[in-house]
């Protein structure tokens, strides 16, 4: 069974950074394929939107509203995904969240999920 656990989340001022972490504990015994790991978020009434993903030795992938600020990055061997974020806006206030599963024919099939970390950026 594959849990994700992240860390990292909290309150900073607007300009700041922060850097989340995603553990993908279990992912090592798993029958399960995972080969991409990511992150989500979604504010207050607003739908979860896209956030940043990495495919493991193809390529990485942000949501456009985080293009040039946040950079993700991980280690394979560790099944660990962080996500660093920079130049904090208060709109990037929310609960992020991390996923995990198997890309296949450029489809990400998020298949675990983690319980969700609270970033609050404060202006």
């Amino acid at each position: 069974q594959v849990q994700l656990i992240e860390s990292g989340g909290g309150l900073v001022q607007a300009g700041n950074s922060l850097r989340l972490s995603c553990l993908a504990s279990g992912r090592s015994s798993s029958t399960v394929s995972i080969n991409t790991m990511g992150w989500f978020r979604q504010a207050p009434g607003k739908e979860r939107e896209f956030v940043a993903a990495i495919t493991w030795g193809v390529d990485t992938y942000y949501g456009d509203s985080v293009k040039g600020r946040f950079t993700i990055s991980g280690d394979n061997a560790k099944n660990t995904v962080y996500l660093q974020m920079s130049s904090l806006k208060p709109e990037d206030t929310a609960v992020y969240y991390c996923a995990a599963g198997e890309t296949k024919a450029g489809t990400w099939d998020q298949k675990f999920w983690g319980q969700g970390t609270q970033v609050t950026v404060s202006s």
